[in-house]
Order: C-alpha cells, then sequence, then structure tokens
C-alpha cells in the first residue's frame, strides 16, 4: 500500500471513529440517566416525605418514558432520519436535567423523569442502529459495542459525580439542594451530544432509501474508500427495490426468524438477571466485610470488572464472531448463577465465593450478552423497516427491565435468593440452545449481506 493510500486509510477511519464516538454518546446519557437517580432518590425520599411504594414510583418514572420513546423513535427515524431524531433525543435529556432540578412537587419531577425516559428509550435504539448504518462491515461489531461501553461508562461516572455532590455539605443541605444539582448536572453532556451532532452525517442507508444518493455516496466513500463505497451504494439500492417496507413484511415468514431472534435477545439479555446482581450485590459485599458505608467501594468494583469486560467484547467481537462470543459468555453466566444459588442454598451466601460468582458473572454479562444483542438487533433488519423492527425489539427489552425490576423483590422474599438465582440460570441456559440452534454468524457481513442471507434460509425451508 502506498503512503497516500495509508493516509487516505487513515483519515477514513479517523473520521469513522469520530461519527461513532458522537452517536455512542447516546449510550452515555442512557447510561447516566438511569443510574442518576441512585444517588439521588434517598434525598427525595425525605424531602417530599415519599412512601416506599411512591419512592419506588419516583425511582421507575424514567422506564416508563423508556418503553414509549423506544415504541415511537424507530417510525419516526425511518421517516425524518436518524441524524433528526438523534438531537430530538439530546433535546429531551436536556429537558429532562433542568426539569428534575427544579421541581416543588412530586408530580412535576415525575414528569420531567418520563421525558427523559422518553430520550432514553429513542436512544437506546437509535444510536446503535445508526453507528450500524455507517460502520465498515469489518468493524461494525467493535464499533456498536462502543455503545455498550458509553453506557458502562455513564453509569460509572454518574456515580463519582453523584458522590462528589453529595459531600459539598451535610445531610440538610442535600435534601434541600445536592439531589437537584445531581440531576441537573446531566445538562452538560446533553448539551455537548446536541452540539456534537451537527458534526455527523444522515444515516447513508436512510439517505439512499430517500433518493438522496449523491449524500450517500460522498459518505460511503469517506468511510470505506471509493471502489468500496461504490459498490456498497449499488448493493443498498438493489436490495432495497427487493424490500416492501411494510409492518406485514416486519411479521411476514421472509423475517419471522430475525424478529424472533431480535426479541428473544432483548427480553433475556435483562430477564437472565443483570439488573438484580447490581440490585443485590451491595448487601451481598456488606455480608462478606465490607463497611455499611462503603457503597461507592461496591460499586467500583462492580463498574470496574464491568468496564474492562467490555473492552473485552470490542477486541473479540469482530475475530470471534458473535455467536462464538454469546456461547462462551453464557456458558460463564450459567457457572457463576449455579454457584451464587449453591452457596445461598448452602446457606453461605456471605462467603468469598459469593464475590467471586457475582463478579464472574458480571464479567460474563459485560463480555457477551452486555453489547452483542445492540450488535445484532442493529443487523439483522431491512433498510426499509430497520427502524420500526428495532423499536419492536427495544421494547421488548425495556419490558423485561421493568419485570425484573417490579418481580426480584418478590423473588427473592418469597422463593429465595437459592431458587432466584436458579431462574436466571434456567433463562440463561434457555438463552445458550435458542443461540446455538437459530443465531447465525454475522461478522464481516455487509447488512446487505445479512439481509438476503433471511431470503436464502425462507428458501431452504421451503
Amino acid at each position: 500500500m502506498s503512503s497516500k493510500d495509508e493516509s487516505t486509510v487513515k483519515a477514513n477511519m479517523k473520521y469513522v471513529y469520530l461519527v461513532t464516538t458522537v452517536a455512542a454518546l447516546g449510550g452515555l446519557l442512557f447510561g447516566y440517566d438511569t443510574a442518576v437517580i441512585a444517588g439521588a432518590i434517598g434525598f427525595l425520599q425525605t424531602k417530599f416525605e415519599l412512601s416506599s411504594a411512591m419512592t419506588g414510583w419516583a425511582a421507575s418514572s424514567a422506564i416508563w418514558g423508556c418503553l414509549f420513546g423506544a415504541m415511537f423513535a424507530g417510525f419516526t427515524s425511518d421517516k425524518l432520519g436518524r441524524k433528526k431524531v438523534l438531537l430530538g433525543t439530546a433535546v429531551l435529556f436536556s429537558l429532562s436535567a433542568i426539569g428534575s432540578a427544579l421541581p416543588n412537587t412530586l408530580t412535576q419531577f415525575v414528569t420531567a423523569r418520563f421525558i427523559g425516559g422518553l430520550g432514553v428509550g429513542a436512544a437506546s435504539m437509535l444510536s446503535p442502529l445508526y453507528i450500524s448504518e455507517i460502520a465498515p462491515a469489518k468493524m461494525r461489531g467493535m464499533l456498536v459495542s462502543l455503545y455498550q461501553l458509553a453506557i458502562v461508562l455513564g453509569i460509572n461516572f454518574v456515580y463519582f459525580v453523584n458522590l462528589r455532590i453529595a459531600n459539598v455539605s451535610n445531610e440538610a443541605w442535600n435534601i434541600e439542594m445536592g439531589w437537584r444539582y445531581m440531576l441537573g448536572s446531566e445538562i452538560i453532556p446533553a448539551l455537548l451530544f446536541f452540539i456534537l451532532l451537527f458534526l455527523v452525517p444522515e444515516s447513508p442507508r436512510w439517505l439512499t432509501l430517500n433518493g438522496r444518493e449523491e449524500e450517500a455516496t460522498t459518505i460511503l466513500q469517506k468511510i470505506n474508500g471509493k471502489d468500496k463505497g461504490k459498490l456498497i451504494l449499488n448493493e443498498i439500492k438493489e436490495t432495497i427495490r427487493t424490500e416492501k417496507g411494510t409492518l406485514k413484511e416486519l411479521f411476514g415468514t421472509k423475517l419471522r426468524r430475525a424478529l424472533l431472534i431480535g426479541l428473544v435477545l432483548a427480553l433475556f439479555s435483562q430477564i437472565t438477571g443483570i439488573n438484580a446482581i447490581i440490585y443485590y450485590a451491595p448487601e451481598i459485599f456488606k455480608n462478606i466485610g465490607f463497611d455499611t458505608d462503603s457503597a461507592l467501594q461496591q460499586t467500583v468494583i462492580i463498574g470496574f470488572v464491568n468496564t474492562i469486560f467490555t473492552f473485552v467484547a470490542i477486541y473479540f467481537i469482530d475475530r470471534m464472531g458473535r455467536r462464538t462470543l454469546l456461547l462462551w459468555g453464557l456458558s460463564g453466566m450459567i457457572i457463576c448463577l449455579g454457584g451464587t444459588g449453591l452457596v445461598f442454598y448452602l446457606g453461605h451466601s456471605a462467603s468469598l465465593w459469593t464475590l467471586i460468582f457475582i463478579l464472574g458473572f458480571i464479567a460474563s454479562f459485560s463480555s457477551s450478552l452486555g453489547p452483542i444483542p445492540w450488535v445484532i438487533m442493529s443487523e439483522i433488519f431491512p433498510t426499509k423497516i430497520r427502524g420500526l423492527a428495532m423499536s419492536f425489539a427495544t421494547m421488548t427489552l425495556w419490558l423485561g427491565v421493568v419485570a425484573i425490576t417490579q418481580f426480584t423483590p418478590i423473588m427473592l422474599e418469597n422463593l429465595g435468593g437459592a431458587y432466584t438465582f436458579w431462574i436466571f440460570m434456567g433463562n440463561a441456559i434457555f438463552l445458550l440452545f435458542f443461540t446455538y440452534k437459530m443465531i447465525p454468524e454475522t461478522k464481516g457481513r455487509t447488512l446487505e449481506e445479512i439481509e438476503k442471507s433471511w431470503s436464502k434460509k425462507q428458501g431452504a425451508n421451503s
């Protein structure tokens, strides 16, 4: 390769990383918005004299916004464009940050958090979708996985922000003002996201779909090189001509397997216990000797393992492939969930083994089932209905979040830790077999090649 070609490739990669980083900020805001409530909820409870039920409502109000945000973002992005709707999510994040910092009543607070949830839900399906439509095929898995890394970093970052704000003054100040600064701090990354979005292009696949081929060609060539860009454009045009772009097509026989894969991955990424583990881990850590007031240490340990093993996924996802990495990660999750249930069953939940199994589960999840569903869901649907299909899958994911949030405390109280974790293990076993039987490998293939493969499979089965 000549020095000119090498410099062109480097320039292309810089542009790809710039676009991906900006889009991934939607993930950072996802993590930031959903985790910021952890530091504020205790002070809110005292400020507004909330019962346990109303405290739960205040904490979970954003999740219901997520459901509706995911529901409408796909259809809207198919009509208006990915970039415009991402800009809309940045506005929603900003409005929520301001509104959550200023309320004088619980209703005002819940309304503001619901608005933020709309942004989270929309960004949770649109950021990975946008990255997948921009990314070169050979590194698409790694680039979409950066979205999951951004979520993790957003969660970790806001823990430290909350801690710094809480340490500014005493308890009385935090009850009156501290929580307002915590929630209002989201305005900074939200405005940054909004500004930086003006530096990135519209999705070339959406542009092609809407007859703006010249713009699409420019972007594709800037990312993939002149010749490769033209080839990809022709492939996109050819594939779009065979698509109907209707809801009936999404539920038709051709895409039935793709839709099933998207929905199962979305749901089981939540009901295999990740949120239950994170919620229950602080109590477990206290039992094995951590000081009662060491919440920061507990979240830092989880956050550190989560972050490190997300990098593992980023490194291996385009080398090993999505399917292989998912099979290995699920196997690790099954072992760790089974082990956690066993130590509870034997009455040794305060042992060091509990910590080992919990951190092993986090490592297995974050290197596989954390990022891979976002990657696969953004790859397997046709261009004309990709936004709509991603909405269905992402709504299913948020329904899983609601279910696990509502039922985990009930399961722990009525079934105990052993059977709760064994139920999660059973879900992971089902997903392992589902992955082995149903999920194809998509690494290194263009989105159009993946789409054509569904027709071939349908033809082979008919």
